[in-house]
């Protein structure tokens, strides 16, 4: 079997391309075909707005200072790295949770480039305290390193011969 034929090829390949495209249609639904721009909001629950901030930065708007040319070269190199991670490691769940990540980071990317700044919706909140606001491609990233974290902590098989 080839490297390409393996399943933990094919199904991360589709979970992340299923969630660059899930993030893509919801941005292209709320900002070019529904025209928000930034600021409005509709109140869902007492501790939920769906909303539309611009985050110039990356997460939780770190390196918001940097340039978009500057972040998309940081992000460009991340995804290089995630891609060469995902190619040599053969683990189904490395592969699942580095699909997550790249799917989740290329869509934002995609953001930086035609609007200049990433568009987030969902904005989770207590009294006054305000958790971040964020997205699907933010949620996939969230999960993919989830993914990794489980991966690496998880018990691992011994290979070696038992005495």
């Amino acid at each position: 079997m080839t490297a390409l034929q393996k399943p933990s090829v094919a199904w991360s390949l589709v979970l992340g391309a299923a969630v660059f495209l899930l993030d893509r249609a919801h941005k292209y639904l709320q900002v070019d075909l529904g025209g928000w721009t930034g600021g409005e909001v509709i109140s869902i629950a007492p501790f939920f707005d769906y909303v539309l901030v611009w985050n110039t930065g990356i997460s939780y708007g770190l390196l918001g200072g940097l340039g978009a040319e500057m972040l998309l070269v940081v992000m460009g190199l991340a995804m290089l790295a995630l891609a060469w991670w995902w190619w040599r490691d053969q683990a189904f769940l490395t592969r699942i949770g580095i699909a997550l990540a790249i799917g989740g980071a290329l869509s934002n990317a995609i953001d930086r480039v035609v609007y200049g700044a990433v568009a987030d919706f969902f904005h989770f909140y207590v009294g006054n305290f305000s958790w971040y606001v964020f997205n699907i491609a933010d949620i996939a990233i969230s999960a993919g390193v989830l993914v990794l974290i489980i991966d690496v902590l998880r018990p691992k098989a011994r290979t070696e011969a038992q005495p």
